[in-house]
């Protein structure tokens, strides 16, 4: 298995050699980056490209570790104890009938060896952190009910993201290749924009990247990234905008995302804005 890039998602050659090592070893592989760099997007490219499967845990400062790889459905099993299981297949007395699946448990019990995917990490706590610290690095997990151990039937490629809210622990790191996507130069952002449109004239690209990584250097609470770029370019297509047609930012609200930013653009702005032509550029 290897992945080389795919129609949609620019691969740089750092990038490509870490994740197909961390593929080739089986070891998880954290990535880290603002967001709009591609970390969630790497995931499931590799899923589209090999032809697996993924899994996806959405982390969320609620979750629990063993959530991520089952729960028990006690509720049911209570209800079924009450009033029978004749209509069912399940049994009461069969602890495993009552099981829901996370996603690690359904990656680990997959026949085929699927993408695992941990989006944003760094929303859970440490403790949840520390409680798949084993089950990432030794492919497996006990279903305490019961002490059973539920390995990896294939080692699923693991891919863990995080945005950097919180210090994800050093035992944590230790057990993960590291990568850190940086934002794309704009010769990167020319190769990421063609996989997108390929036919897309200079006259347009040009004096829109110009503009792109103008407003990411004002300072915005969140500027505007590579995904916000491709939207904005998208729309400005559909609506027939060129360079020369317009002296203000067409669509603002496709690149910058936050009220107060849209009002900083729109007020502090102003006066440049009348001064500039989309064609000097």
């Amino acid at each position: 298995m290897k992945f080389t890039g795919s129609d949609k998602y620019y691969l740089d050659p750092e990038l490509e050699a870490i994740v197909n090592m961390a593929i080739k070893m089986e070891k998880p592989l954290l990535l880290t980056g603002e967001p709009g760099t591609g970390k969630t997007q790497l995931a499931f490219e590799i899923s589209r490209s090999l032809g697996i499967g993924i899994e996806i845990l959405r982390a969320k400062s609620t979750i629990k570790g063993e959530e991520a790889c089952y729960v028990q459905d006690t509720v049911l099993r209570l209800n079924d104890a009450r009033f029978g299981t004749e209509e069912t297949d399940r049994n009461v007395n069969d602890f495993f009938d009552y099981v829901i699946w996370g996603p690690i448990g359904r990656a680990f019990r997959s026949e085929d060896r699927v993408v695992l995917l941990l989006d944003e990490i760094d929303k859970t706590e440490s403790d949840v952190q520390d409680n798949l610290l084993d089950v990432l690095e030794e492919n497996q997990f006990v279903i305490r009910e019961v002490n059973k151990v539920i390995g990896a039937r294939q080692p699923p490629i693991i891919l863990i993201t995080s945005n950097a809210k919180r210090e994800l622990s050093d035992p944590f790191l230790r057990r993960c290749f590291c990568h850190h996507i940086a934002f794309p130069s704009p010769e990167d952002m020319r190769e990421i924009v063609k996989l997108h449109f390929p036919e897309m004239k200079a006259t347009l690209l040009e004096p829109a990247l110009n503009m792109f990584y103008e407003l990411r250097e004002r300072g915005y609470e969140k500027p505007p990234a590579t995904s916000e770029l491709l939207n904005w370019l998208g729309a400005m297509i559909h609506a027939g905008v060129t360079p020369d047609q317009s002296e203000d930012l067409p669509f603002p609200g496709v690149l910058l995302k936050r009220t107060n930013d849209i009002l900083s653009y729109r007020g502090k702005g102003k006066s440049e804005r009348k001064k500039r032509s989309w064609s000097g550029f």
